[in-house]
């Protein structure tokens, strides 16, 4: 399920389960999940994520799903860090 949401939370104001590509500064792209979008991009760029974005900040949120669980999210994950790059922008367009 594709959203618009960034805040990490639903309506109902419980944490979901998210997805997400990430644009770094120097062009590459960084897949995780997590279960507050918002927070993780903020940790992110604030050098305190994941250490392959530590040095290519600032990131992007350029992409994101949200599931009903954490492990659909981790599965999802896998399998869009399995993409070829190509296939990763084809995602990232739409």
């Amino acid at each position: 399920m594709r959203t618009k949401e960034q805040d990490g939370e639903g309506r109902d104001g419980k944490e979901q389960n998210v997805t997400y590509l990430l644009r770094c500064a120097d062009g590459t792209l960084y897949c995780g999940w997590t279960n507050h979008l918002d927070r993780r991009l903020k940790a992110h760029n604030a050098g305190k994520g994941a250490k392959y974005t530590k040095s290519r900040r600032p990131v992007e949120l350029v992409y994101h799903e949200v599931f009903a669980t954490k492990r659909e999210a981790m599965v999802r994950e896998a399998a869009i860090k399995k993409l070829s790059r190509k296939e990763k922008e084809r995602l990232i367009r739409g």
